[in-house]
């Protein structure tokens, strides 16, 4: 007899698991930064829950002409005005240092080829408009600074190992290069751990996507095209070709208004606008969110944005302390102590060094006001006329390292006698 035997069942087959994977992190975040590219920001910040809304990011923000402004603004006066190197004593006095080489990177020349104030406008439009900016600072082995070369914040990524940052660029010269953190000036904007950045226009993507929303629908208008709409179709076409081509006629008139030609409907045919209404785009205009508000996330004063309908509030001067109290002394200071911890060392910065921003030249005074305030403080006195010469800028006199002495005393030019009596 032949016997059957029950064959042994297959082992189970398990289904392998693969361990959750925690990206290294690139550029201040723990998964790669999708607002790198031109698609947008990321996350849940830069996208508003009206999908309709344009999506903000870098690239379609600063088509915005209040925020290029106000990026440009910030950027341009921090870049014009020297950045000067002064050293701070354990009694609080400072002094200016000169010949430091730092000093002269970010005064004349970055790197080959590359003035400063293009590089030092390039890290802090990038700051302003991204919330983080990047910058490849080697030393030669001696410690001393060889130059200063900026990276593209869209060609940087940063990884971390414990405290330590790593970053990983191609250079001005085309070669990839990996870099330390004492290599590298890493600006990063509302940093709430200290490193994760961001952008202002991507904590308030919401209204400057309606600021967007807003220009969209106003150039529309005044290309005389809709180009967001509803075709509306007979239903009894002869077959669905000639149904598609009339649909494609329509849309071709509607997405090219600069042709000229108007869409012809047959009966049954309609157009539904989706565009904003007038009374929409008159309803952005009274709220103002393409000036009022980007404005305001910039803290740049209307003056500077030449929003002038309400009136000034003082005289050019005034606004011009104002502009720098209110808006370039919020970006100086984190722009500043980021330049001191990625071009000085730790030892400069212990010994009191730091760099900063010259604001004098943006507040100049007239000719008649300079001569005026000169005057006073030399017959005050309170500096020497070759004081008041080195300030003016003019030639220094002989023998007038001497204060003058008050306008209500006299002045004795003899030398008298120690044994003379009075």
């Amino acid at each position: 007899m032949f016997g059957f035997r029950r064959a042994a069942k297959p082992p189970a087959v398990t289904t392998r698991i693969e361990p959750p994977v925690t990206a290294a992190e690139t550029s201040g975040v723990t998964a790669p930064a999708p607002w790198l590219t031109e698609i947008g920001w990321g996350g849940s910040g830069a996208q508003s829950r009206v999908k309709s809304l344009p999506h903000v990011s870098p690239v379609t923000a600063e088509r915005h002409a209040t925020v290029f402004a106000c990026c440009n603004n910030i950027a341009g006066d921090l870049a014009k005005v020297p950045l000067q190197l002064w050293q701070r004593a354990a009694d609080g006095t400072e002094t200016r240092v000169f010949g430091h080489r730092a000093e002269y990177l970010m005064n004349t020349e970055t790197s080959p080829g590359v003035p400063s104030a293009i590089a030092r406008y390039a890290m802090v439009y990038c700051f302003t408009l991204r919330g983080v900016s990047y910058a490849y600072a080697p030393r030669d082995g001696g410690g001393e600074l060889t130059l200063i070369d900026t990276i593209l914040p869209t060609a940087c990524s940063v990884t971390r190992l414990a405290r330590a940052r790593f970053y990983h660029f191609q250079d001005g010269g085309e070669v990839q290069r990996s870099a330390p953190q004492r290599s590298m000036v890493h600006m990063r904007y509302m940093a709430l751990d200290g490193w994760t950045h961001r952008s202002p226009l991507q904590v308030a993507a919401e209204s400057v996507g309606l600021a967007l929303a807003g220009q969209e629908a106003a150039a529309r208008s005044a290309s005389g095209g809709t180009t967001k709409a509803a075709i509306i179709l007979r239903d009894d076409y002869t077959d669905d070709e000639v149904r598609k081509r009339s649909a494609e006629r329509i849309k071709a008139n509607l997405t090219d208004p600069i042709s000229g030609d108007f869409p012809v409907l047959n009966e049954g045919e309609d157009i539904k606008s989706l565009d904003l209404s007038a009374a929409d785009q008159e309803l952005l205009a009274s709220r103002k969110f393409d000036r009022e508000m980007i404005a305001a996330v910039y803290r740049m004063p209307p003056s500077k944005l030449q929003m002038l309908e309400n009136g000034v509030k003082a005289n050019g001067q005034q606004q011009a302390l104002d502009y720098r109290s209110d808006c370039l002394m919020h970006w100086d200071k984190p722009v500043t102590q980021q330049y001191d911890q990625g071009l000085l060392t730790q030892a400069e910065r212990e010994s009191g060094l730091f760099f900063r921003h010259d604001f004098s030249v943006l507040l100049e005074p007239t000719t008649k006001e300079l001569f005026d305030a000169m005057k006073v403080a030399v017959g005050g006195p309170w500096v020497t006329p070759n004081g008041a010469q080195r300030i003016t800028k003019q030639p220094i006199t002989e023998g007038g390292d001497k204060l003058y002495p008050p306008s209500n005393m006299t002045r004795d030019e003899q030398p008298t006698d120690e044994g003379d009596e009075e």
